[in-house]
């Protein structure tokens, strides 16, 4: 499985491509930041994270995306940003009929230091010895978007089977009666 995972940001976009399945060594394939101005007009700043998010898109062939799920923050204005940048890497994803799974940091974090509080230090240590690396993604923006698609690589197929048993088990719809339409033309 290949992964495009995107650490979302207005400013600075982590994108990461690890390909591998559970159980076995991963590899990393490619690893960057989509960067904007920060000074620059908001709709020019999400063209500019929609072409680098479709840059990487053409360029690695993901069979998935995996996106960091936005949560509340005391800072509104980075909630936002965060947000709109999330929302086109989904499109861009989902135009193409690539599936996207989102995770909270806190399950990334989880995934793959084995602590959900860890900090981004840890994050990097770790995504450096899983994929092998002479030394952390700079800046952590990347290296939270290798640990994205880590994350999703190792969590899917559990994911999945849960899915398929809540499915298979999930109570029928009943059926309804359908009343027959009243003839036409017919009055009493």
């Amino acid at each position: 499985m290949r992964v495009l995972g995107v650490d979302p940001g207005l400013t600075r976009c982590g994108v990461g491509v690890v390909e591998g399945v559970a159980g076995r060594p991963l590899t990393m394939i490619g690893v960057g930041v989509v960067r904007t101005p920060a000074d620059a007009d908001l709709g020019h700043r999400l063209v500019a994270v929609e072409q680098g998010i479709e840059q990487w898109l053409d360029e690695h062939r993901p069979d998935c995306v995996a996106v960091e799920r936005v949560f509340s923050q005391h800072n509104v204005r980075t909630v936002m940003g965060t947000a709109q940048a999330s929302a086109v890497a989904i499109l861009c994803a989902s135009r193409r009929g690539i599936p996207v799974a989102l995770h909270t940091p806190s399950e990334v974090k989880a995934a793959v230091t084995g602590s959900g509080r860890a900090d981004k230090a840890q994050v990097g240590a770790m995504v450096t010895r899983l994929l092998r690396l002479a030394a952390p993604p700079k800046p952590a923006d990347a290296a939270d978007a290798l640990a994205l698609a880590i994350c999703h690589i190792w969590r899917a197929p559990a994911q999945n089977r849960l899915q398929q048993a809540v499915a298979r088990h999930a109570p029928k719809a009943p059926q309804t009666a359908r009343t027959p339409p009243a003839p036409k033309g017919r009055t009493a």
